[in-house]
C-alpha cells in the first residue's frame, strides 16, 4: 500500500519520498478545477512513459507508450470526460505528450472512473516535477529518479491511499 500524506510524502515498502500535491492540499474533491489531490482509496490504472525519454523503465504492471496523438478529456460536457482520448478534439483535455517533461512517467488512479461522474474532476495522475515546491492542479507529483524506483516495486494491486 501506498500512502501520500498531507505532509507531502509518499510511502510505501521502504521507500519514502517527498511529493508536491495539490494547491488547496488533500481534501474531499468537489468539482473540476478545485486544485484538491482527493482523500481516498485509489488504484493505479494504467502506466504511460514516453519511450522517446525514459529508457530504463520496469514494472511488474503494463507499461503503455506516450504517442503524439494522446490525450486525456477534462471537458465534462464530453462523453470521453475523464478518459484518454486521440487528438485532436474540440473538448478541453491534457495532452499527454508533452514539451515540459511532466508526463514522461505518469500513473492514471481510479479516481471518478467508476461511475464517471461528470465535473467532479478528473485526470488524478501520480506524474514528474522538476521541482517539488510547484504545487499540482490536484495530482501527486514525484522527481523522476524517484518514480523510476517507485514503479520497479509496484505490485499489480498496489493500493494508494492519500490521506
Amino acid at each position: 500500500m501506498i500512502i501520500i500524506n498531507k505532509s507531502g510524502y509518499l510511502k510505501y515498502q521502504d521507500l519514502k519520498f517527498r511529493c508536491a500535491l495539490g494547491r488547496a492540499g488533500i481534501s474531499k474533491k468537489m468539482t473540476e478545477g478545485d486544485n484538491i489531490t482527493p482523500k481516498g482509496i485509489y488504484k493505479i490504472v494504467k502506466i504511460y512513459y514516453r519511450e522517446d525519454r525514459i529508457r530504463n523503465i520496469t514494472s511488474k504492471l503494463k507499461l503503455m507508450k506516450i504517442k503524439n496523438n494522446m490525450g486525456w478529456c477534462d471537458d465534462p460536457s464530453s462523453k470521453k470526460y475523464n478518459q484518454l482520448i486521440k487528438l485532436p478534439t474540440k473538448y478541453h483535455h491534457e495532452k499527454l505528450y508533452r514539451t515540459d517533461k511532466l508526463y514522461d512517467i505518469v500513473l492514471i488512479l481510479n479516481y471518478n472512473m467508476n461511475p464517471i461522474v461528470k465535473g467532479k474532476g478528473s485526470a488524478i495522475f501520480l506524474h514528474l516535477t522538476k521541482n517539488l515546491k510547484n504545487k499540482t492542479g490536484g495530482c501527486v507529483a514525484l522527481r523522476k529518479e524517484d518514480m523510476l524506483e517507485l514503479v520497479k516495486k509496484l505490485k499489480k494491486n498496489t493500493k494508494i491511499v492519500i490521506n
